[in-house]
C-alpha cells in the first residue's frame, strides 16, 4: 500500500456508544474468539473446584480438633494428628491448585489480548481511512490499549473468583447443615442481606452513570492527548488558560461525573460491607448460637464450626461483590467498545477488481456528506488530466480537505462517481488504487522506525541511494546526516524532528514511491520557501505525466498550477487557469487579493 503519510488529524465525534443491554450476537463473537481457549478455561475452573475444596480442610480440621478436645472423655492422639495432617494436605494441594489456576488463567489472558490487539489491528488496516478522520484519537487509543487490558479480569480472575465464590459456600453449607440446620440459616443471614443490595447496583440511573464514567474516561484520554501535542505552541505563545481550556473543561467534567458516580455507589457499598464483614457476622452467629445453646438445642462445642466457616461463607462472596462485578461489568463495556470496533465495516472490495487504463481522474456529480442530512459536496464535475497540477482553493470550511479525500478513497461519495482511468474507484482493487495514487496532508505521523524506513515505507524494496535522493529532493538530506546515526536514526526513540522536518519526510516518501497520481492536502505547510520550490520542481519532472492534486495555500503554489478550482460552500464556483481567473475578477481573483495569500 503506497502511503505518505497517516490519514492526519482526527477529530469530530466519538464512536456510537453501544446498545444497551446484553447483545447475544456479541456474545456468540466472544465465544468464537474464546474457542480456541476452552481446554485451558476448563483446567483454570477444574483447578480451581479442587483448590477450593481443598481450601476447606484446614478449616475443617480446626473445627474437628475444637469438637475433639471440647468433648467429655479422653482424647484419641491418632485422631487429633489425623485431622492435622489432613488439615496441612489440604493446605498444600490449594496452593499448587489455585497457583496452577492463576498461572493458566493469566498465560490464557495474554494470548486472548494478543488474539484481541491483532483482530483491532487487522481491522483498523481495512476500514476506509475517512473513517478515522470521524474518531478522536484518545479514544481509538483508549479502545486498543486500556479497553483490551479492561479484559484481564474478565479472563484471568472471574473464572477462579466465580468458582470460589459458589464452590466453597456450597460445601460449607453442606458440612454446616449436617451440624446444625438452624444455625445454618441464621450463619446465612448476612449473605441474604448482602444480596438483597445488589438490585440497587443494576438500576438504570447506575448503568446510566456508568456510561457516562466511561464517556468522561473518554473525553480525558483524547484531551490529554491533544494537550500534550499542542505543549510546544502553548509555551510559544505564552500558555494562557484558553489555550488549556479544553483539558480543564475536560478534567472538570470528569470530576463532577466521578462524585456523582462514587456518591450513587457508596451508600450501597458501605451496607454491602457492613452486612458482609467479619465483625457483624460474628455477631449473627453469636447471636443466634448463644439462644440456640441456652435453649439447650446445641452443644456449645458445635458452634465453633460456625464461627470459622461462617467468616469463610462471606469471605468469597465479599469479594466477588466488593471488586469482581465492577470490574466484570467493567470488562463488558470494554468488550462492548472493543466490538463496535471490530464491528467497523471495511472498506468494500470489488469481487472482480478492474485495473485501471492509465490515471485521469474524473469526478461526475459527486454529492458526499458526513451526516444524511447535510452534504458537503455538492455536485462536483471535475476532470485531472495526467501531466496536470490542479489547485483546489478556497475559505475555510468549502469542503476542500473532503475533495481530495475522495481520490485516495478515503470515502466513497454518497452520489456520483470518482473514476481512475476510466474505472470507477469502487472496482478497482485497494492494492491497485494504492500503487497508483499516494497522498501526503499536513499533519504527518512517522512511524518508530529508521529515517530510511520511513521513506521507504511504500517501497520497502528500495536502495538507501533511491531513499537518499528522494530525501535530497525534498531537501531533507542535510538535515538527516546531523542526526545521531544519520538514517538510521529511529524516529521518536534516538531523536525527534520538527513539524516541518517531519513533512520533509513524507514528501519525500511520496517522491520514492513516485505514483502516477498525489494528493497533497497542505503538504508543503511548514516547509520554508526553498524547501517548497524544491519540491514543485521535482514533482513536475518524471516525464510530465503525473497527475496532481493538490490543496494550495501560497500564492507560488497556485501560480504554479495548470488549473485552479475554487470552491464555495462546497460546489465549484471557478475553474481555469490563475490567469484567466484573475482576468475576469470574480471570486477567485476577490480571494486571490484577501489575506489568504497575503
Amino acid at each position: 500500500m503506497t502511503v505518505a503519510s497517516d490519514a492526519g488529524q482526527v477529530q469530530a465525534g466519538p464512536p456510537p456508544a453501544p446498545p444497551p443491554g446484553p447483545d447475544p450476537a456479541h456474545d456468540a463473537r466472544l465465544g468464537r474468539l474464546l474457542r480456541p481457549h476452552a481446554w485451558s478455561f476448563t483446567a483454570v475452573v477444574a483447578f480451581q473446584v479442587i483448590g477450593a475444596v481443598a481450601g476447606l480442610a484446614p478449616l475443617l480440621a480446626v473445627a474437628e480438633l475444637g469438637r475433639i478436645l471440647l468433648a467429655p472423655g479422653p482424647i484419641d492422639p491418632g485422631r487429633v494428628w489425623s485431622v492435622v495432617l489432613a488439615g496441612a494436605a489440604g493446605l498444600f494441594v490449594r496452593l499448587a491448585f489455585t497457583g496452577a489456576s492463576s498461572a493458566i488463567g493469566h498465560i490464557v489472558d495474554g494470548e486472548v489480548q494478543l488474539a484481541l490487539r491483532r483482530r483491532l489491528a487487522a481491522r483498523l488496516g481495512r476500514v476506509p481511512i475517512g473513517w478515522f478522520s470521524r474518531r478522536r484519537t484518545g479514544e481509538l487509543a483508549k479502545v486498543v490499549g486500556e479497553d483490551v487490558s479492561a479484559v484481564h479480569p474478565f479472563i484471568a480472575h472471574a473464572p477462579g473468583e466465580l468458582v470460589a465464590a459458589f464452590v466453597l459456600p456450597l460445601l460449607s453449607l453442606v458440612y454446616l447443615f449436617t451440624v446444625d440446620w438452624r444455625l445454618t440459616l441464621i450463619t446465612l443471614i448476612p449473605v441474604v442481606l448482602a444480596l438483597a443490595h445488589l438490585p440497587l447496583m443494576m438500576t438504570p440511573a447506575r448503568l446510566r452513570e456508568e456510561k457516562r464514567f466511561d464517556a468522561a474516561m473518554g473525553r480525558i484520554a483524547d484531551s490529554v492527548v491533544e494537550f500534550v501535542q499542542g505543549i510546544a505552541v502553548v509555551k510559544a505563545f505564552g500558555g494562557s488558560g484558553r489555550a488549556h481550556h479544553r483539558f480543564r473543561t475536560a478534567t472538570d467534567d470528569f470530576v463532577g461525573v466521578y462524585h456523582r458516580f462514587v456518591r450513587g455507589l457508596s451508600v450501597v457499598a458501605a451496607g454491602m460491607q457492613l452486612v458482609l464483614s467479619p465483625p457483624f457476622v460474628l455477631l449473627v452467629v453469636l447471636i443466634g448460637g448463644t439462644a440456640l445453646i441456652t435453649a439447650g438445642g446445641l452443644p456449645p462445642a458445635d458452634l465453633l464450626p460456625f464461627l470459622l466457616l461462617g467468616l469463610g461463607l462471606t469471605a468469597p462472596v465479599e469479594a466477588l461483590i466488593a471488586h469482581g462485578l465492577d470490574d466484570l461489568q467493567a470488562a463488558r463495556r470494554a468488550i462492548g467498545r472493543i466490538r463496535d470496533v471490530l464491528e467497523v465495516a471495511p472498506l468494500p472490495e470489488p469481487a472482480h477488481p478492474l485495473p485501471p487504463q492509465g490515471h485521469r481522474v474524473e469526478l461526475r456529480d459527486v454529492r458526499f456528506g458526513y451526516e444524511a442530512d447535510r452534504e458537503v459536496l455538492r455536485g462536483i464535475d471535475l476532470v485531472l488530466e495526467p501531466g496536470t497540477v490542479t489547485a483546489i482553493v478556497g475559505p475555510s470550511g468549502s469542503g476542500k480537505s473532503t475533495l481530495v479525500r475522495l481520490l485516495p478513497r478515503f470515502f466513497d461519495p454518497t452520489h456520483g462517481s470518482v473514476t481512475l482511468g476510466g474505472v470507477d474507484l469502487r472496482e478497482i482493487g485497494s492494492h491497485d488504487l494504492y500503487r497508483t495514487v499516494s497522498f501526503v496532508f499536513q499533519d504527518v505521523r512517522l512511524l518508530r522506525a529508521s529515517v530510511a524506513d520511513n521513506i521507504a515505507l511504500a517501497v520497502p524494496h528500495a536502495g538507501l541511494d533511491e531513499v537518499m535522493h528522494a530525501a535530497r529532493t525534498a531537501n531533507i538530506h542535510d538535515r538527516i546526516l546531523e542526526l545521531p546515526r544519520g538514517y538510521d536514526t529511529v524516529l521518536g526513540q534516538e531523536a525527534g524532528l520538527s513539524g516541518g522536518e517531519a513533512q520533509r519526510i513524507a514528501l519525500a516518501r511520496a517522491l520514492l514511491a513516485d505514483t502516477p497520481v498525489l494528493v497533497l492536502d497542505e503538504a508543503t505547510a511548514f516547509a520554508d520557501p526553498q524547501t517548497e520550490q524544491a519540491v514543485r520542481r521535482a514533482l513536475a519532472e518524471p516525464e510530465g505525466d503525473r497527475t496532481i492534486l493538490v490543496i494550495a495555500h501560497r500564492l507560488e503554489t497556485v501560480a504554479d498550477a495548470d488549473t485552479v478550482v475554487m470552491l464555495d460552500d462546497g460546489s465549484i464556483v471557478e475553474q481555469g487557469r490563475p490567469a484567466d481567473l484573475l482576468a475576469e475578477n470574480g471570486k477567485f481573483a476577490a480571494f486571490w487579493q484577501s489575506k489568504e495569500y497575503r
